[in-house]
């Protein structure tokens, strides 16, 4: 198998509420070099580790990660809808291969995705069904969250059993870094939401766009400075990022769920993707990161980051 890492930052704010020109200048410059690079690498399959917004995973049953082995978009905050090009066999692999392992990972046949799994798919391949992927879900929204160390070793087990299929394979991890954006909690919920958030009704088309407001003007409150979400934190970014670029992965054995929230505000867990991935990518040798760019965008309530990875 020949691996390669692409971890890439979402927002479902991009194109509704975005910074000034030179900032998305280097933004998009630097998502330029992701597209090139996955473009040079060619990958056969993607693995694509992302997080949800209780538009497919919910309080009825929540589990840590979930792996999928199909898949369909729910087209949220613009992103296409419809079916993700799931690669059936190689997932079913995967999941043997993980549970043969020693991790207990739950299987989707019919899993819903948003913006999380979608965005990546648009921007480094033009659509959700360019190219074959495995979907797996990793919670970093809804508590009580597993610790880190189970996160790691998923990715792991990922990783190794990738590397009995022969093939290029990119891990690709999306989401992060810190953030505090409006996501709903079931802890003190009235009971029409709390409801929402455990059976998981769809909402209604005028339902979701208003919802979706709700999100676009948080953007523009918290990029005025007008908000009481937590701040976004470069210093703890570059921190994660360090760990990424460094190697040592084991070391986020010890964040803790309320160390990662207090320093990257209350959806930082997203950050578990990047840990998946590139746990992925240790397990089939030392690594080296290729490319590392960050950018504090209040815009998009978020700690924005491409990195790209390859074996030594």
């Amino acid at each position: 198998m020949a691996p390669a890492l692409v971890g890439l930052s979402h927002s479902p704010l991009i194109g509704k509420n975005d910074p000034d020109a030179d900032t998305l200048a280097r933004i998009e410059a630097a998502v330029a070099g992701a597209r090139a690079f996955v473009a040079e690498f060619d990958p056969e399959l993607v693995v694509l580790y992302a997080p949800d917004h209780y538009n497919g995973f919910f309080y009825k049953e929540m589990p840590p990660f979930c792996l999928a082995t199909e898949a369909t978009a729910v087209g949220d905050f613009g992103s296409q809808a419809g079916p993700l090009s799931v690669d059936t066999e190689a997932a079913k692999a995967l999941a043997k291969g993980v549970l043969d392992r020693g991790v207990d990972l739950t299987v989707s046949a019919r899993m819903t995705v948003d913006h999380g799994f979608v965005q990546p798919l648009e921007v480094l391949f033009d659509g959700i069904d360019r190219v074959p992927v495995v979907p797996v879900f990793v919670n970093g929204v809804a508590t009580p969250l597993c610790p880190v160390s189970r996160i790691r070793a998923l990715g792991t087990a990922v990783g190794e059993a990738a590397a009995e299929l022969d093939k290029r394979v990119l891990f690709l991890a999306s989401g992060g870094l810190s953030h505090d954006p409006p996501v709903p909690t079931l802890d003190g919920a009235p009971p029409r939401v709390a409801d929402a958030l455990i059976e998981g009704h769809p909402p209604t088309p005028q339902q979701r766009a208003k919802g979706e407001e709700r999100v676009v003007q948080a953007g523009r409150d918290y990029a005025a400075g007008s908000t009481t979400m937590i701040p976004i934190n470069p210093t703890w970014d570059n921190l994660v990022l360090d760990t990424f670029e460094s190697g040592a992965l084991a070391d986020v054995d010890d964040w803790s769920v309320e160390w990662m929230g207090a320093e990257g505000g209350g959806s930082s867990h997203e950050v578990r993707t990047w840990v998946a991935a590139y746990a992925s990518l240790a397990a089939t040798g030392p690594y080296s990161m290729a490319s590392r760019f960050y950018e504090a965008v209040p815009e998009w309530i978020a700690g924005f980051a491409v990195t790209t990875a390859t074996p030594r």
